[in-house]
């Protein structure tokens, strides 16, 4: 009798503090609520408007509320704002309820976006926290709009921050001058914590104020946090400067800016503690300690920045405050042409190819012009500058730093002209390129800054590094290889669609190199490109040769090479190094994913990376084209002799109707678990002769649990055929089924569930049904679908057959 004598004082407790409160707080509420409260619906609108009441001052009636009956604890969560709501999670777990369809509703009224449908949200609460975080960080949402979202006791990006696991930054560096200004500390250092993924997207130029900021939130997130993945996309235009800032912070390189506050962690770290093993060959010190390459050359190219961005930030505060005209009238007073900083001519010094970073000043003293004059050739050698595309500014943001005044457009306009004015193309000079070059043929650290490794020092760095569709220059490619070397603790490297070209070889030695380093992590290298200088197989033996403790390796390229095409003229080959007739050493390869370009393969270079790999367990070729049949042949031949783990086999968009014994072979594998077909013409011939015999060959594989045939123009025939599979005196195992895109008919899918309750067996586990000719009889597709799912799990879409017209000629 307790436990109800409990809940009716509790339930005592609520009415009556809830009364109380509604006279006192909401007279204006309760006036309208009393006149419409009639007949059955006034308890259910006198409720809610108690519980709105105690929402309002929770303040003071938390505790209280937190102790109340689960029933009318349920009924009053939908009425707390986020942030009592978030505290209140646990306490409404312990009492059996759950938030999270709050949570949801919240996040479709308010974020009013639909989450992919690839993803899959285990917490709604968390999420709607992350985005939350981020849309407050941007300014484009208004706590004050929504009573859920505003609360005068909580700071939203505070609250918020413990359940920020990935934050983006977008444009020109929106957000990371908010967080590393002081009065947001404890949200950084909660961001430290919580923060696992950094992403930059579609980053635009930025000025010298920003890069400092930049540099202190990577530091801090990094160095001092625990991020562990940065993640750079869609970056057209690469600002040199901006980029080896990401890069080297990333690697775990750390100087403090020119004119930067000291970081408060480093000087609690470094007291009372001696340096650690790695630490004494990390620092330099009076000593000078032996440093590899790749250290010099990351530690003088932030140097050089530095120096260039100690002499930009005393111009940059004064730019803003003139106006196009007067700035052009000081750059002709001070001696500078504008012409020549257009077009600078080449040096005999430095690297070809590599770019001047935009962040450089667009002008210099009289001195430093003379200077530079002396090095450089005649002017006639400069290369032509190519056209570029001009790129708008990120839309400012309230509370985020943006020009004011009518002045603003014009500003822009300067900043895009002279910014764009202190680009350099391929092929011409640039002071990062000579210390990159020198640092590249080991040439005497003296000679490349060694005064400014003093400072210098290495901290925790990223496991996970991606780069999608960032162009590398010669001197950003460097950059990267020479990090890469020595980047011990990097795990997984995905580079897509960078444009390396020649710096291929470049990458394959620095990543020869970082094998080499004592306690190297690296296990995954995801590589795609539009060209590539080696041929696809020739550059996966390189990688395998030169990583041999490689788990993951997946590896694009769209176009052939030029050695594809021995009649190139110029065509020159890669190093004898890096391209050799000798066997591959036995690798730690499980799961390989090749996308190749048009034209035939050679099926002994692919045999010899299978004959190596003998732990791989998942096998993906994609556009893959052989001379023959007996090619493939030879192909699968050897999967079934070195590659006995070998348990997910997919091919994808290649012509294997010429090849119906080799997938008769491949069926009939009792080691394979999940084979995959797409688009692969399997039924294109013979189809009467071929699909018996499929079927025959599944029937007595007990081994394979997946089957994907999607866009194999399947058609009614072929799946009634297929059902024969799941018969009486069938003994296989298959429990996944995709026939996507098979232009399968509702009368056909019918009879094909009526066959498969005739045999009355559970067949499969999932079915997906995408883009098929459902909609032509929508009742009996749905009868179909109905009868199936009392045998499996059936996924499909609502999909317009009307676009496949073509596909259903070919198959009348």
């Amino acid at each position: 009798m307790a436990a109800p004598e409990a809940w009716r004082a509790r339930s005592c407790w609520f009415c009556e503090v809830a009364a109380a409160t509604t006279m006192e707080a909401t007279s204006r509420e309760a006036a309208p609520a009393k006149s419409s409260a009639s007949g059955p619906s006034a308890p259910p609108a006198l409720f809610e408007l108690c519980g709105r009441a105690v929402s309002a001052h929770m303040g003071v009636l938390e505790s209280g509320v937190w102790a109340l009956p689960g029933p009318i604890l349920q009924s009053i969560l939908p009425l707390l704002n986020i942030y009592y709501l978030e505290r209140i999670e646990e306490t409404a777990l312990k009492k059996g309820l759950s938030t999270q369809a709050i949570w949801r509703r919240l996040w479709d009224e308010l974020m009013k976006t639909r989450p992919s449908s690839l993803e899959s949200v285990t917490c709604w609460r968390a999420k709607f926290m992350e985005a939350f975080f981020s849309h407050v960080l941007r300014g484009t949402i208004d706590v004050s709009s929504d009573r859920r979202l505003c609360d005068q006791r909580f700071s939203p990006l505070l609250h918020s921050s413990r359940h920020v696991r990935q934050l983006t930054i977008c444009n020109m560096l929106q957000g990371a001058t908010e967080l590393v200004a002081e009065p947001n500390r404890r949200v950084l250092e909660t961001l430290a914590s919580s923060l696992h993924t950094l992403k930059f997207r579609h980053l635009l130029f930025s000025d010298v104020a920003a890069q400092q900021s930049l540099r202190q939130l990577l530091h801090q997130l990094i160095h001092h946090g625990a991020v562990s993945q940065v993640s750079l996309y869609s970056w057209p235009v690469p600002e040199s400067a901006l980029f080896i800032l990401i890069l080297t912070m990333s690697a775990g390189f750390w100087q403090p800016g020119p004119g930067g506050p000291p970081c408060r962690l480093c000087g609690e770290a470094s007291r009372g503690r001696a340096p650690s093993r790695d630490e004494g060959s990390l620092l330099l010190g009076s000593r000078r300690p032996r440093r590899d390459a790749a250290e010099r050359c990351a530690a003088a190219l932030m140097a050089t920045r530095r120096k260039s961005e100690a002499k930009q930030m005393p111009r940059a505060a004064a730019a803003t405050r003139v106006t196009r005209r007067s700035t052009q009238e000081s750059l002709t007073a001070g001696g500078t042409d504008p012409k020549r900083e257009l077009h600078p001519p080449a040096t005999s010094h430095e690297a070809p190819g590599t770019k001047r970073p935009p962040s450089a000043p667009a002008t210099t003293s009289s001195a430093t012009s003379s200077t530079s004059s002396s090095k450089r050739g005649p002017a006639s050698s400069a290369p032509q500058p190519k056209p570029l595309k001009r790129f708008k500014r990120a839309a400012g943001k309230k509370g985020a730093r943006t020009r004011q005044g009518s002045g603003a457009e014009s500003e822009d306009l300067y900043d895009f002209v002279f910014i764009v004015a202190g680009e350099k193309e391929d092929g011409e000079e640039m002071e990062i390129g000579e210390v990159a070059c020198g640092a590249l043929d080991g040439s005497d650290p003296s000679c490349i800054g060694l005064p400014a490794l003093e400072a210098s020092q290495r901290f925790r760095s990223i496991s996970t590094l991606e780069l999608f569709t960032v162009p590398l220059s010669t001197e950003a490619a460097l950059t990267l290889c020479h990090l890469l070397s020595s980047w011990v603790s990097l795990e997984s490297l995905t580079l897509s669609y960078n444009g390396l070209g020649s710096n291929i070889f470049r990458l394959l030695d620095s990543l020869r190199a970082l094998s080499g380093q004592a306690g190297c992590r690296l296990r995954a290298l995801h590589l795609s490109d539009l060209f590539s200088p080696l041929p696809i197989l020739e550059l996966t033996r390189a990688i395998v040769r030169a990583l041999p403790l490689l788990r993951v390796l997946s590896i694009r390229v769209d176009h052939p090479s030029q050695r594809d095409n021995p009649a190139v003229p110029g065509n020159a080959g890669p190093p004898n190094h890096i391209v050799g007739d000798e066997e591959i050493p036995e690798n730690c390869l499980e799961q390989l994913e090749m996308g190749f370009p048009r034209g035939a393969q050679p099926a002994p270079l692919l045999c010899s990376v299978l004959k190596a790999s003998g732990s791989l367990q998942q096998l993906s070729l994609d556009s893959a084209t052989f001379a023959s049949p007996q090619d493939f042949g030879l192909v699968l031949q050897t999967l079934k002799e070195y590659n006995l783990a070998l348990k997910r086999l997919s091919f994808h968009d290649m012509n294997l109707a010429d090849c119906q014994s080799e997938v008769l072979f491949l069926l009939q594998n009792l080691t394979l678990q999940e084979i995959t077909f797409s688009f692969c013409r399997l039924f294109e011939k013979r189809p009467a002769q071929f699909l018996p015999e499929m079927v025959t060959a599944m029937k007595g594989n007990s081994t394979l649990k997946g089957l994907r045939l999607p866009g194999n123009r399947l058609g009614n025939a072929g799946l009634l055929a297929l059902a024969d599979v799941f018969s009486e005196d069938s003994s296989s195992s298959l429990c996944q089924l995709d026939i996507s895109s098979n232009c399968i008919k509702p009368d056909g899918l019918l009879e094909f569930a009526k066959r498969l309750e005739r045999w009355g067996r559970g067949a499969f586990g999932h079915l997906r049904l995408f883009q098929n000719w459902l909609d032509q009889d929508a009742v009996t597709a749905r009868e179909a679908i109905r009868r199936l799912r009392a045998t499996c799990h059936v996924v499909s879409d609502s999909w317009d057959s009307s676009q496949a017209f073509a596909d259903y000629v070919s198959t009348m």
